[in-house]
């Protein structure tokens, strides 16, 4: 028996779900979803399961495979290593931005996101990176340029797949979680200081050394795939 679905349309309520269970990885790389079986599950028809998979779709987290079907799409290295580029520059010229930019308003919310933190585990669940988000998204937002905060956004909705990834592949050890919650506190600090060099610096370390290049190398030490 499904739970009662939130205050939202079908077609929101079946592209949020989906869009949760593929970023948790409860929907796995390669899995393939049958819309009958899913939209009975979910308590919907197939119409608005139908456009959420279109959606999502269009970001790329699903392949429509023919009009019943659809795959997650698969994890691959080559993404890994063009999201970790990509984030690499992007990242530190967010935090730069905000560093320039940041409101009062601006200072509040990174301060109380910065409070919010864990240390992420292999256990780690959707909503313990969901806290991670906002911290990030928090710096995102004090830039105060839209556009690139929007290409932030979209960059995690891929990137979150690869975290897990990375952190099921080696898990931290308490110097590697130390060594991030020192990396946050000072990506916060030299942004709430107006500090733009230091905030790039900062944030540039703390991406150079994230999840996201750990599964690059662990996607690169998969055996190849064959056809």
């Amino acid at each position: 028996m499904t739970s009662p679905r939130p205050a939202l349309t079908k077609n929101a309520y079946a592209y949020d779900e989906l869009r949760r269970r593929i970023l948790a990885g409860e929907l796995a790389a390669g899995q393939t979803i049958s819309q009958e079986h899913l939209a009975v599950e979910l308590g919907v028809s197939t119409t608005p399961l139908r456009e959420a998979l279109r959606r999502l779709d269009a970001e790329g987290l699903v392949t429509l495979a023919s009009h019943r079907d659809a795959r997650v799409t698969e994890l691959d290295a080559a993404e890994a290593r063009s999201l970790f580029e990509i984030r690499e520059n992007l990242d530190p010229l967010a935090a730069g931005l905000a560093a320039g930019r940041r409101t009062d308003a601006d200072i509040a919310t990174i301060e109380s996101a910065l409070k919010g933190l864990e240390p992420l585990s292999a256990s780690t669940g959707f909503e313990a990176l969901l806290v991670h988000r906002a911290f990030h998204r928090s710096v995102y937002a004090a830039s105060h340029n839209p556009l690139l905060s929007s290409l932030l956004e979209g960059l995690w909705d891929k990137a979150d797949r690869y975290r897990l990834v990375g952190l099921r592949s080696t898990p931290d050890s308490d110097e590697d979680r130390e060594r991030v919650r020192r990396e946050h506190a000072e990506i916060a600090e030299t942004v709430i200081a107006g500090n733009a060099r230091a905030a790039e610096r900062a944030m540039k370390k703390h991406v150079q050394g994230s999840l996201g290049r750990r599964a690059i190398a662990a996607l690169e030490a998969l055996p190849e795939r064959r056809g």
